[in-house]
């Protein structure tokens, strides 16, 4: 049996193999719950959205669902919420996995939508994310982030002392993060930053400048501490 499931999860990674030590209780309970989540995806099917072997934790939710596109094997996580308000909404490559409680929300304003959220093929993010999409946030292929990732492409205006700065509107530039990086739990990145392919961000990092690829970065706020060299 543990033959048989190793090859179906290979569907979605192909490197994928069991502990030797897996033992045949955890095994079933394994099993039990992906089939479980599979099964909540078909919920999908409500809203004319093909499942595309989907799982869902229990408890995931939708807003303005026509404008979220997803590839192939996404698993959300519990109590996972996904909100498109935005121009061009939200997109899901394939194997994207959330962990639970995350939330993907574009804009939570009624008079100035946000953009997008663009997260690539092959990613993972833990438990307790906060993705906003306000000035548009990008993420590329095959990057792994810790638990408690937050985004936050947006700033407040603040400049005029006479006016209270909840009405002195807002400015936005948006995030990018590049392919194959790796960020560890608890990093914050703020508007405006580029994060180049290859980097690591060091747990607890808040991040408010650019960094070119291969850049190892940490702090508060965040600085280089040094570069990946190439491999010998």
């Amino acid at each position: 049996m543990k033959y048989l499931v190793e090859r179906i999860v290979r569907l979605r990674n192909p490197d994928f193999l069991f502990d030797a030590n897996i033992n045949s209780t955890a095994l079933v309970s394994f099993i039990w719950g992906q089939v479980i989540s599979l099964i909540r995806a078909f919920k999908l099917l409500l809203f004319f959205k093909k499942p595309k072997m989907a799982m869902l934790g229990k408890r995931v939710t939708f807003f303005n669902l026509s404008k979220i596109r997803f590839g192939r094997f996404m698993k959300l996580g519990d109590q996972v919420f996904l909100s498109a308000l935005g121009s061009e909404g939200i997109t899901l490559g394939d194997n994207v996995g959330l962990g639970a409680y995350s939330r993907v929300i574009v804009s939570t304003s009624l008079n100035q939508i946000g953009t997008h959220i663009r997260i690539g093929n092959n990613v993972g993010i833990g438990e307790y994310a906060y993705l906003g999409g306000a000035g548009g946030l990008e993420i590329g292929d095959d990057c792994i982030v810790g638990q408690y990732f937050s985004c936050h492409p947006e700033n407040h205006n603040y400049e005029n002392n006479e006016i209270p700065i909840r009405l002195q509107g807002v400015n936005r530039k948006g995030i990018k993060v590049g392919k194959n990086c790796w960020i560890g739990s608890k990093v914050t990145i703020l508007d405006g930053v580029s994060i180049g392919d290859g980097s690591i961000i060091a747990a607890g990092s808040v991040v408010t400048k650019s960094f070119p690829e291969n850049s190892i970065i940490g702090g508060v706020p965040a600085k280089l501490l040094k570069k990946r060299e190439p491999s010998a």
